[in-house]
């Protein structure tokens, strides 16, 4: 491991108690003992990725997500425990041959049939995509260690600790030309941290119920995490919002998967019920392997975006939609007051 203070590279025995042997400073993490294989220098430089070198700031979700990505698309399940399977069968088995004891050969035989059946379920891809750290407890897991090392979180990344409920402010505040719905509290926060709502005169919310609430009947705009639930939250949003223009700015299901660079993961405790199953396939919209691969519990989240790809395809959008709707931006777009250029550079999800 590189020291992040003095740069040595530092053995094993070089940096006990997470302290460098050379310089004598206290580092945050270590990738022999935390399971993302994490250290200070990558969490930095990562960071510096995902914030467009400082020019954006980013939710600790979208950090999470960067740094689970390489975890994700390996899997990693039973490793140990088939290793030691086959070794221990080995060994009954030795001893079962040399000293003539016919039991250790039934123990063998089922140490053997362990490790053949982790084997045989790693082949068959159990634990992929499921992220050895969870999104939330990542704070405790991370962020927690690196504030007591350096007072603060990296540079760059929001404390969206003890936010209020509603980070938009008031809805149906003055000014307000169209609706944001996103069901994701960490992507709202992102987005009004960086002044999308405000710059555009969107009401931020997280729900048809809340958006209902709002006295304006411009558009509807619709941000969603690629997954069945997040499909299916823009069919009952619609219902819930009759003669509502509802504008799905999401990431589309099938273009995403076609990207090498986007890594999806999935929670077994979140598969989509076999109601919400019926209602996917009814649309018509979806493949058979996409309809298994949703109904498996894969996901591609928003957080998992390239903040600034996000933060620039949510502002054309609403862009567009709000000079439509507003005569006084409208005037204003067209002058060019309001005209937001495109950031060009590397695919940061890509860049790791």
């Amino acid at each position: 491991m590189i020291c992040p203070h003095c740069e040595r590279n530092l053995l094993r025995k070089e940096r006990v108690g997470d302290t460098c042997s050379h310089c004598h400073r206290s580092y945050a993490l270590d990738p022999k003992t935390n399971a993302l294989r994490l250290n200070d220098l990558r969490v930095r430089r990562i960071t510096a990725v995902l914030t467009d070198g400082g020019r954006i700031g980013i939710v600790p979700d979208q950090l999470w997500y960067a740094l689970s990505r390489k975890r994700l698309r390996d899997s990693e399940y039973g490793q140990g425990c088939a290793a030691w399977a086959f070794v221990a069968a080995a060994f009954a088995a030795g001893i079962a041959f040399f000293a003539q004891v016919p039991g250790l050969l039934i123990g063998s035989a089922a140490l053997g049939l362990v490790g053949m059946g982790v084997f045989v379920a790693q082949g068959l891809g159990a634990g992929v995509g499921i992220p050895p750290v969870p999104r939330e407890s990542f704070p405790a897991h991370v962020l927690t260690l690196w504030r007591a090392v350096y007072g603060a979180l990296p540079p760059g990344v929001i404390d969206t600790e003890g936010s209020a409920d509603d980070p938009s402010g008031p809805a149906g505040a003055a000014g307000t030309t169209a609706v944001l719905v996103c069901p994701d509290r960490a992507v709202i926060a992102f987005l009004v941290a960086d002044g999308l709502p405000a710059r555009h005169g969107l009401a931020v919310v997280l729900s048809a119920e809340e958006a209902r609430a709002v006295p304006s009947k411009g558009p509807v705009l619709v941000l969603h995490d690629s997954d069945a639930d997040g499909e299916l939250f823009v069919r009952r949003l619609r219902d819930a919002l009759p003669g509502r223009t509802v504008i799905d700015v999401g990431p589309p299901l099938r273009t995403v998967r076609t990207r090498p660079q986007a890594v999806p993961y999935r929670d077994p405790k979140r598969k989509p019920s076999p109601a919400d199953m019926r209602l996917l396939t009814e649309l018509g919209t979806y493949t058979p392997q996409e309809l298994k691969w949703l109904g498996k519990g894969w996901r591609f989240p928003l957080v998992g975006l390239p903040p600034a790809r996000l933060l620039a395809v949510v502002d054309r959008v609403a862009g567009q939609v709000t000079r439509g709707v507003d005569p006084d931006r409208r005037r204003a777009a067209d002058l060019g007051f309001l005209t937001w250029p495109e950031q060009a550079g590397p695919d940061p999800v890509g860049g790791r």
